[in-house]
Formats: structure tokens, sequence, C-alpha cells
């Protein structure tokens, strides 16, 4: 208990080691938050699922905090919806059938027009379908005709797609003339409260429409969206237990494999020393990346697969030499030759007297080698041979670099998973240099 206080103590003193322990719990507490709101199953139903289940988000928008930064506020996504209550609806029974009223009242006070406005329409009868009319009510009180039509089972209408819609508005595109205050050369947006008014007319008993309004902003959530309308908080999120998972079980089993592996060459010596170190030597001039992409490319990109290649080219590196002359020394120790004395067996001696001579430059190398291998799958994924089901950073990266994010200004869609990225590599960094400087003295005066 003293040595753990004293260690405890030594490990304090460094305030990198202080704020990189921060940062991995804060990423700790993150990955079980992702684990409990995003099970695997739905992470990779919401990131497989594409446009079909992200069909109300705008496409390639940056998060809404960017707006702090802004002169001129972009707008954000609005949706509203006559099924859930935040759109209000009423019923009212006529000779033919039902009248139902909706409206869709929201606040626009931002200095740039939406990307589109879109209604996602659902519709209940048999044989006859309900009529709808909709308007447009601007905060100035006009009221302007949007369109009249009969109403499919599911059915999308969207304003700019309506050429009917922008000839009443003059030739202008609806995104614009809608919302733009008239008598402004340019069109300037006109702040204020609008609301969109539909209202139906059924047929039939029992028929029922339900409407979802949605306003597409130019903004979008903590981390905006990708090509495919993805809100890409779900992949950073899910991100994090993939890379810390990934990189502390390949460390953890390249490093202890290695160590065991070393030991027992050391002890055993002869002709099993000389075979681990022959394979050793092949293993140092074996290209690690070809290989990871040879298999990735013509056999399979599982997460899984991907890591246990990795391991195993990993436990015959050149930590092999170092830890075996380290061994080499502890074997001609005296407590050495008692326990062989005793009649203590080859196991016992290698994993109860040789190994744990070795666990304070264990630990460290461990910890430092972490990042490694996070960059290393982020890596295959960039390339894109990253798991082709996990949402992951390297993921993000790949699909932004196809798009050209870099080229059409979605600068968020790199920097959000690369800051992420470093982070981790920077906490894991600093926890292994700390730990370095605790178990080996001769380092704290650098």
């Amino acid at each position: 208990m003293k040595a753990i206080k004293k260690t405890l103590r030594d490990f304090l003193q460094y305030p990198s080691a202080i704020a990189s322990m921060v940062i991995i719990f804060l990423l700790l507490v993150v990955s079980t938050y992702t684990l409990i709101v995003y099970p695997y199953s739905e992470a990779v139903r919401l990131w497989r699922g594409g446009e079909n289940v992200w069909y109300n988000l705008p496409r390639n928008v940056p998060p809404s905090w960017t707006n702090w930064f802004r002169s001129e506020k972009l707008p954000e996504t609005i949706i509203l919806n006559s099924a859930d209550e935040s759109a209000s609806k009423s019923i009212d029974s006529i000779q033919t059938g039902d009248r139902i009223e909706m409206a869709f009242t929201y606040e626009f006070d931002t200095d740039i027009y939406p990307q589109e406005i879109s209604l996602f329409m659902k519709a209940t009868f048999k044989e006859k379908s309900p009529f709808a009319s909709i308007t447009w009510e601007t905060p100035d009180g006009r009221e302007i005709r949007i369109a009249d039509f009969a109403v499919a089972t599911s059915q999308t209408y969207r304003f700019s797609q309506d050429t009917r819609l922008q000839r009443r508005l003059g030739g202008v595109a609806p995104m614009i003339g809608l919302f733009a205050e008239p008598g402004t050369d340019p069109p300037k947006p006109l702040k204020g409260e609008y609301t969109m008014r539909v209202s139906v007319v059924t047929f039939e008993p029992d028929t029922d429409l339900d409407i979802e309004f949605v306003q597409y902003g130019q903004v979008y959530g903590l981390a905006g969206t990708d090509h495919l309308r993805r809100d890409l908080m779900v992949a950073l999120l899910w991100g994090i237990p993939v890379a810390l998972s990934f990189g502390l079980v390949a460390a953890l089993g390249t490093t202890i494999l290695t160590m065991i592996i070393a030991a027992i060459g050391t002890w055993y010596g002869g002709w099993v020393d000389e075979a681990i170190q022959r394979v050793t030597e092949v293993n140092l001039v074996l290209p690690t990346l070809p290989i990871l992409i040879m298999i990735g490319t013509f056999y399979s990109r599982s997460i899984v697969l991907m890591l246990g290649v990795i391991i195993l080219l990993s436990i015959f590196g050149g930590a092999i030499k170092s830890y075996r002359s380290i061994f080499m020394q502890v074997r001609e120790s005296p407590y050495i030759e008692a326990a062989r004395a005793y009649g203590a067996s080859d196991l016992r001696i290698i994993m109860n007297y040789l190994v744990p001579r070795i666990i304070p430059l264990l630990i460290p190398a461990l910890v430092s080698g972490i990042p490694g291998f996070v960059f290393l799958e982020a890596g295959l994924a960039v390339l894109g041979l990253g798991d082709p089901v996990l949402p992951t950073w390297g993921k993000i990266i790949d699909d932004a670099q196809r798009n050209g994010a870099l080229y059409r200004g979605y600068y968020y869609w790199v920097l959000e998973p690369a800051v992420l990225l470093m982070l981790t590599g920077l906490a894991f960094a600093m926890l292994g240099f700390a730990l370095d400087r605790v178990f080996n003295p001769r380092l704290r005066g650098m």
C-alpha cells in the first residue's frame, strides 16, 4: 500500500497526467452514454439507413453552434407534426364527410433563406382521397395560396419543385418569395411569425390526414449533417467506444503476448529462443499496412478480423528483443535460483518471477501504444478499408473525402473527427509519458 500511495503521489505531480486522466474519464463516460442511448443495432440502423431514416434533416449543413460566430444568422431546421401536437389540428363534421383544419406556426428570425420546405403527408381512406388546400400567412398579414390537390396515401410535397407556385410568386424561387419583404431589392427576409394553414375536406367516414412540416435550415444539431442527411453526432459518439476498445484491446493483447513470448524464449533458450528470434526478424521487415490493405481488399473488412491480424503482426515486434534483454538479466537473479532449487515449475517461474519484474516497463508501453492503434484503425477507414457496418471517425473522414468536403467548404465534416482523434491520441500519449517518468526515475529530470 505504501508503494501504491507513493506511486500515486508521484503521478499527481504532473499536470499533464491529471489533464490526460480527465480527458480519458470524459471519453469513457461519453462511451457509456453512447452505448446506452444508441445500442449497436440502433446505431447501425441509423447510419446505414441513409435518407430513408434522415429524410427530415437538411443535407450538408454545419452545426448550429456556428451561428455564434456569424454576423448573419443561418436558419435552423424546424419540424412540426400534426400527429404529435406540435401543430394545431381540428376536425369538424360536414355534409360530405369532415373538414380538417391544421395550422403550422413558427418564428422566423434569421438573415438567410432556408434550403427547402417539404410536407410529408399520410392519409387513411378507402376509395375517395381527401382534398387539401394550403395557404401561407406572412408576418405582415399577406396570404399566399400554395397549392390545392388530392392527397394520396403517402405523399411528399416540396415547395421548391412546384413550378405553379413559382409563377404565382412572380418567377421568384419559393424559398425567397415566401419569406421576402415586399419592395426590397435585393429581396430581404421578413422576420416574424409565419403560419401555414391546411384545409382538408374528406369524402368518406373514418378518413384522416396527418402532415409533417419540415423547414430545412442551413445548420443542424451539434455536429451538422453529411451528404445523406445523416446526423454526424451519431458517428462521432459511436467513434469513441470503437476507438477506445480497438486501441485498448490491440495494445493490451500485443503487449501482454509479446512479454510472455519473450519470457518463454528467454527461459527455455536453445531452439525455442532461436525460433522466436528468427520469426521476429522476419516479421520486422514485413509491411504491416500493405498486408492489412490486401486482407481488407480481397477477404474481409470486419473490424474484428483486422484487430486479430494487427495483434498477430505486432506481437513479434521489436519489443521482444527489448524484453528479452531484461529477462536475461532477471534470469540470473538469486531468487530465480532459489525458486529452481525448491522445485518450482517452468511455468510458475515464468509467470510469477520473470513477468512481474517487467510490469513497471509494461504499463507505460501499453498506454503509449493505444494511440497508434487508434490512428491505424482510422487510417484503414480513410483508405476505404474500415468496417462496412460500424460508424467510426475514420468512416466520417472517408465519406468527407469521397464527397469533396474540403473543396465545397464543409470543413466541419473533416475537422470534428480529426479533432477527436487528436484529442484521444494526446490524452493517452500524455498519460504514457507521465507513467514512464513515474516508473523510470531517470526520466524525471528530463
